[in-house]
């Protein structure tokens, strides 16, 4: 009998030591801190609708490397002290691996410095190019670069003979950075702005605003930078008081609900964005048209609801990370490594090459140009 047990107990001791093979695999908590309500809920409601597909579906097919993914979505709301407090709830109680988000450009600078100290992976949803210049180690965001938004903006005017513009902006970290950014290349496509306002962002009339530019003659075009709904507001007002000179907005437009809160005033109103909008439109051959025409597919058959360049934001950094912690497994300085030196990795944004000195990459070619045709975004052309 007791040379029985003793076998059961090697037997036992001995799977003791298999187990751990298959019990490796653990959770990888990643945190969200979205604005999935609030003004900004256009940007992280598709954010958090997206993550909470791509979740569900990687833990239906086992995970990443058998690493299941829990999901904490915070709702900040848009409002930056929120997303402070979120942000050190996040990493110092929940002791998540990685923060995706937060939607807004104010919102992640708010809580970069906080990322940094906590060495925790922040991919940003936001598109203000100083979260990433410069550069901060764990600290990255996949929306393209405001400067190249501005640029292709600069030249859709310079064919279109326009050299003297206004600019409005929201005050909002976004809005700050985009005026910015403006104003410092303009002299290098031969623009002059004549007027530069700043408005509120919770503002739900620019009439005033626009009767004030109207009185200068010489102001051939209009350039709105701000994601909050005075984009669609703006467009009215406009239209409303008979100015029809062309209405630029930046690549924080690429939400078509944008274009219906504002109907017919939209008309015409030109913006860049991502490829995400019409992604039909690609030859076969682009490295981005089967993950957009898949990721478009499956999110308006699941939500009923047009897919949104912000939607995509979320979309390319749930999957950068992913990509990395198959790479190197759940180590998070081996996976923001392996994050600065992805190279050639096609998202919904473009195709990412990342550096040590580029925690975006994305260059300018991640752009196209848009307007809204018969309520529709369709490709720009002169």
């Amino acid at each position: 009998m007791k040379k029985i047990l003793n076998a059961v107990l090697a037997s036992l001791l001995a799977g003791a030591f298999i187990l751990p093979a298959t019990a490796l695999a653990e959770t990888i908590k990643v945190g969200a801190i979205l604005a999935v309500t609030g003004g900004a809920s256009f940007l992280g409601g598709p954010e958090a609708r997206t993550l909470e597909m791509l979740a569900d579906d990687l833990n239906a097919k086992g995970g990443v490397n058998g690493n299941k993914v829990e999901l904490i979505i915070k709702d900040s709301g848009g409002n930056p002290e929120k997303a402070i407090s979120f942000a050190k709830q996040l990493i110092e109680e929940d002791k998540v691996f990685a923060i995706i988000g937060p939607s807004t450009s104010g919102e992640t600078m708010k809580i970069k410095n906080i990322a940094e100290e906590g060495k925790t992976i922040l991919l940003s949803c936001a598109a203000a190019e100083v979260i990433v210049n410069p550069v901060a180690k764990y600290v990255f965001k996949t929306p393209q670069k405001d400067s190249d938004a501005v640029k292709k903006i600069y030249g859709a005017m310079k064919d279109l003979g326009i050299t003297k513009i206004a600019v409005l902006s929201g005050n909002t970290g976004f809005g700050n950075a985009g005026k910015g950014q403006l104003e410092a290349i303009a002299p290098e496509f031969g623009i002059e702005i004549l007027a530069s306002e700043v408005y509120d962002k919770k503002e739900t009339d620019l009439s005033a605003v626009v009767a004030k530019l109207m009185a200068n003659k010489e102001i051939q075009a209009v350039v709105n930078w701000s994601i909050v709904p005075a984009q669609g507001i703006l467009a009215k007002n406009m239209r409303q008081a008979g100015w029809k000179v062309p209405l630029f907005q930046s690549h924080g437009y690429g939400n078509i609900k944008y274009a219906e809160a504002s109907g017919a005033a939209s008309e015409g109103i030109i913006f860049p964005a991502g490829r995400l909008l019409a992604p039909e439109l690609l030859a076969d051959s682009n490295p981005q048209k089967a993950l957009l025409m898949q990721y478009k597919a499956e999110y308006e058959s699941k939500y009923k609801e047009p897919v949104s360049t912000f939607g995509g934001h979320a979309y390319d950094a749930f999957q950068i990370l992913c990509h990395a912690i198959q790479d190197v497994g759940p180590d998070r300085e081996k996976v923001r490594d392996d994050i600065e030196n992805l190279k050639n990795f096609p998202g919904t944004g473009g195709v990412f090459n990342f550096s040590p000195t580029d925690h975006n990459g994305l260059a300018i070619d991640a752009f196209a140009m848009w307007t809204v045709k018969d309520g529709k975004f369709v490709p720009y052309k002169k």
